[in-house]
C-alpha cells in the first residue's frame, strides 16, 4: 500500500473519530469533521487506484504484452 495512501487512510479515520466526540459533545464542528473524512477518503482511493495503474503499467513495459484497442 502506498505511503500517501496510508496517511490518507489515517486522517480519514482520525477525522471520523473527531466527528463523533464532537457530535457526542453538542458541537456543530463535526459536519466539518465529516467533510474532511469524505476529502481524504477520496485521496485515499486515488493514491490506491494510481499505484495500480501504475503497476499494471510497469508490468506491461517488462513483458512488452501492451494491449491497443
Amino acid at each position: 500500500m502506498p505511503r500517501l495512501a496510508l496517511y490518507a487512510l489515517a486522517v480519514c479515520l482520525l477525522s471520523v473519530a473527531a466527528a463523533v466526540v464532537s457530535f457526542v459533545q453538542g458541537s456543530w464542528l463535526g459536519v466539518v469533521w465529516i467533510l474532511l473524512a469524505g476529502l481524504s477518503s477520496n485521496m485515499a482511493w486515488y493514491y490506491l487506484r494510481r499505484a495500480k495503474a501504475e503497476r499494471e503499467a510497469s508490468s506491461e513495459s517488462a513483458t512488452g504484452t501492451a494491449t491497443t484497442d
